[in-house]
């Protein structure tokens, strides 16, 4: 199943395919009935406790007769099914398929010392493969053909080949089958003998059969056994991989149950079935649901062959069949290779229009991104350089987004070979690159190996040697989140930074060292940004509050509140209206006492004047809002001292609001839209963030902060109180998915000005501009029947973000703008 939600709606497919070697859902197995002992039902159970073994069950190779005993073959009917469908679709609507057969089971061998131990044969006969539910004629891909057809014979004769297992007090020890079969036919037979796995006493066990070791509970009743798996529990190798946060992420609901009907010790049926529900965390109307079913029945009983003797179950199995071999009970990873798929040349060739910048900000765009990515995951080095090789400037941007979002050895390989970073040329797909590597869904320890391997060598353009050290903070963090922490990579990583951060003389490297850290989210760093806070010159300072605002609750600690509480009342120095209002944030979004909050409010009227109305509106959007801190507020509120005309009539232009964009019962987002002004009216930050909420998690999806300083001169003002001595800046910063990206400067000084001022053209300066893989999850799926399932969830996003800043001298007025695609 392949879905992508840069599409309107969800298709679902199933298809079974002749070779069985594809990803798809493919036919199920029968499995053999599990019977029950000589003696009754009750009688096993009273048996079980008495022996200790898991019940007494079964025995397949006699049947009384008045002269004595003689062996018997229990012929069943066996089917499978397998669906997928919506959550809430009718089975009419639903793709899947059924495989049944006949089955013949007898006993071949009983060890002599332990009447309970057995050796059973299994032969499946009369195989049909069918639809699941009726449909028209021509619109049934089974009509008019048969099962040999559909498998082929090769896999037909396979299948049909007999298998054994060693059946042991109700437990399936041990399986017997030829080791040259197709691993998918040898998955069904598992399957099929992972049925014969029953206890007749109530209990928790953990238990091996197809799908791995689950945690099984059994409950037994008169004739009547249930089973129900932990599918969640199962330990079992599987390949796949997910979004890093769970916002974007998928929310899995599995069940596993299995009834079995015993009459006169013997299993008369077996009726199993297990579901796995996949939704999308923030949009749960895209989901799926894959059910798997299994049906045994029992329809008569024959005279069968003569059980072999032996003392050693290895001995008989030799004389059965010397090419038998014990395999596994747990199922086998199936490789899959994609047959008739076109090559990535071609597959480039189809969607390249789609990748010209003029159709970036088209849904087509990111639906080819996804379809990319599939080839590309599919692709050798040499096929995807020789591609890069081919390929003109203007689709080369978003070709490397392509490639690096592959997330492959292979994509990676190629993108490191391809970029040099030695030459100066080429920094727009190298940084592309590199934000692609921050943004990546499932970040491996070789992408960081590879980033760090670059950082110790030469970078000829410092923009992209910063954003470099930047990225590696970001995938510091995917790392951890994944648990990888404390690979080698990432530890030297984590000494790039923070030894970086330490030794860094001059403001330039600072600011890089506090945004990478920023991205890391390392605890170790708390200290230093304390510092940079406290005293650090302006844009440090501004910048290192902001990277402790990026920290968990969890973080900070109460002696980072009181830095905060220090930086925000001036007790040491005097700072920036910037970094007094992040310190405020900080203080108002974790867990404020009251006299924080009362001391904050007692501020208000005397703050400079746009920073008293930008508090104000603070505290009136939290109020408003209700946020954690409201019902402190408000309680606050209720001394006159602190709630007074005097303090809530002040005037500004500067404001603070937050709204929801969405609010439903999985998922909602809000923005917030603060602006901060100097005294003069000319902006001094601008801050727009949109945040998105699912399952009890925070994704901050969009920041864009645009912030000036040191303009006054040009309309003849005075300063704050502070900012008198600020140099004449104006710059722009984004973070997109929870990454910070690199800031992107306007100007920097007076001279740099001017120089814009004249010469600009008016045009906006690119901040972040892209394709980005928003979800991509894939997992492999072990059914009990045998059979394997692969779902696939994946989302792309065409992205333009770009902003300006416009002066003019002659009006003494500027003008700043944020544009997005």
């Amino acid at each position: 199943m392949h879905f992508s939600y840069s599409r309107s709606s969800v298709n679902l497919a199933g298809e079974l395919t002749g070779s069985f070697q594809r990803d798809r859902p493919r036919p199920k197995s029968p499995t053999p009935p599990t019977h029950s002992s000589p003696c009754t039902v009750r009688a096993c159970a009273h048996c079980a406790k008495e022996s200790g073994s898991a019940g007494g069950i079964g025995d397949f190779g006699r049947g009384s007769v008045s002269a004595g005993t003689i062996p018997r073959i229990y012929k069943y009917f066996y089917t499978t099914e397998v669906l997928i469908d919506r959550p809430r679709g009718s089975l009419q609507d639903s793709v899947g398929y059924k495989i049944s057969s006949d089955v013949n089971v007898n006993l071949v061998w009983r060890n002599p010392a332990n009447k309970d131990d057995q050796l059973i044969k299994i032969v499946m006969q009369n195989i049909k493969v069918e639809s699941i539910s009726e449909r028209p004629e021509d619109k049934n891909i089974f009509s008019g053909t048969s099962a040999s057809k559909i498998l082929g014979e090769n896999y037909m004769s396979s299948l049909q080949r007999p298998f054994l297992a060693q059946w042991s007090s109700g437990k399936v020890k041990s399986f017997f089958s030829y080791q040259d079969e197709p691993t998918v036919l040898l998955n069904l037979k598992r399957g099929f003998a992972s049925l014969f796995q029953i206890q007749l006493n109530s209990g928790s066990v953990s238990e091996v059969d197809v799908s791995g070791n689950c945690k099984t509970t059994y409950q037994a009743q008169k004739n009547q056994v249930s089973k129900v798996k932990d599918l969640g529990s199962c330990k079992i190798s599987k390949k796949g991989f997910s979004t890093y946060n769970k916002v974007m992420g998928i929310s899995i609901k599995q069940t596993s149950s299995t009834i079995y009907i015993l009459e006169d010790s013997i299993i008369k049926s077996v009726l199993a079935e297990e579901s796995h529900v996949f939704m999308l965390n923030v949009y749960n109307a895209l989901a799926a649901k894959i059910v798997s079913k299994q049906k045994l029945e029992l329809k008569s009983t024959l005279p069968g062959p003569q059980e072999t003797p032996g003392k050693l179950i290895g001995t008989v199995i030799k004389t059965v069949d010397p090419k038998y071999s014990v395999l596994p009970l747990v199922a086998d990873q199936l490789k899959s290779n994609c047959k008739n798929c076109p090559t990535l040349a071609q597959h480039w060739k189809a969607v390249r229009k789609e990748f010209e910048p003029q159709n970036l900000s088209k849904a087509s765009a990111a639906r080819s991104f996804l379809s990319l990515i599939h080839s590309l995951r599919r692709a050798k080095k040499s096929d995807i350089l020789n591609l890069l090789n081919s390929e003109k400037e203007d689709v080369l941007p978003q070709l490397v987004d392509a490639v690096t979002f592959a997330q492959t050895s292979e994509s990676l390989k190629g993108m490191l070979e391809f970029l040099d970073f030695t030459n100066g040329s080429r920094p727009l797909l190298q940084e592309r690159f590199l934000y692609a590597c921050g943004l990546a869904s499932h970040p491996n320890e070789s992408m960081l190996k590879g980033l760090i391997a670059k950082h110790k060598g030469k970078i000829a353009n410092p923009e992209i040697k910063e954003t470099v050290v930047i990225i590696i903070g970001a995938l510091i963090k995917k790392l951890c989140h994944s648990g990888s922490c404390n690979v080698p990579s990432v530890q030297e990583a984590k000494k790039l930074i923070l030894e970086g951060l330490e030794k860094a003389d001059n403001p330039a490297a600072i600011k890089t060292h506090i945004l990478a850290l920023k991205n890391a989210k390392l605890q170790e760093g708390i200290p230093m940004l304390l510092k940079y806070a406290e005293s650090g010159e302006g844009p440090v300072s501004s910048l290192a509050v902001s990277a402790l605002q990026k920290y968990d609750a969890t973080f900070i600690t109460e002696e980072v509140k009181k830095t905060m509480n220090r930086i925000y009342h001036q007790n040491y120095k005097i700072h920036e209206k910037t970094v007094r209002t992040a310190a405020a944030d900080i203080i108002l979004n974790n867990n404020p006492s009251y006299m924080e909050i009362k001391n904050l409010l007692l501020s208000i009227g005397h703050l400079p004047l746009e920073m008293n109305k930008y508090m104000l509106s603070v505290f009136q959007d939290i109020l408003q809002f209700e946020m954690t801190a409201s019902k402190l507020i408000r309680q606050v509120l209720k001394e006159i001292w602190v709630h007074n005309y005097d303090r809530f009539s002040k005037t500004g232009s500067s404001s603070a609001f937050s709204g929801y964009m969405t609010r439903g019962p999985n998922s909602s987002s809000t923005y917030s839209l603060d602006i901060l002004y100097s005294g003069s009216g000319i902006l001094r930050r601008s801050n727009m963030d949109i945040f998105v909420y699912s399952k009890n998690t925070e994704l901050h999806a969009i920041q864009v902060v645009i912030e000036a300083q040191g303009l006054e001169t040009l309309i003849a003002a005075t300063a704050d109180e502070g900012e008198e001595d600020l140099e004449s800046y104006a710059g722009m910063s984004a973070i997109l998915f929870d990454v910070q990206l690199r800031p992107v400067t306007f100007f920097q000084g007076y001279s740099d000005l001017m120089s814009k001022m004249f010469s600009a053209t008016g045009d906006p300066i690119n901040v972040v501009k892209g394709l980005v893989l928003l979800t991509d999850y894939s997992e492999t799926i072990q059914l009990q029947s045998g059979l394997k399932a692969n779902i696939e969830f994946q989302g792309g996003l065409a992205i333009d973000i770009s902003g300006g800043m416009d002066f003019s001298l002659w009006y003494r007025e500027s003008k700043t703008s944020v544009n997005n695609r």
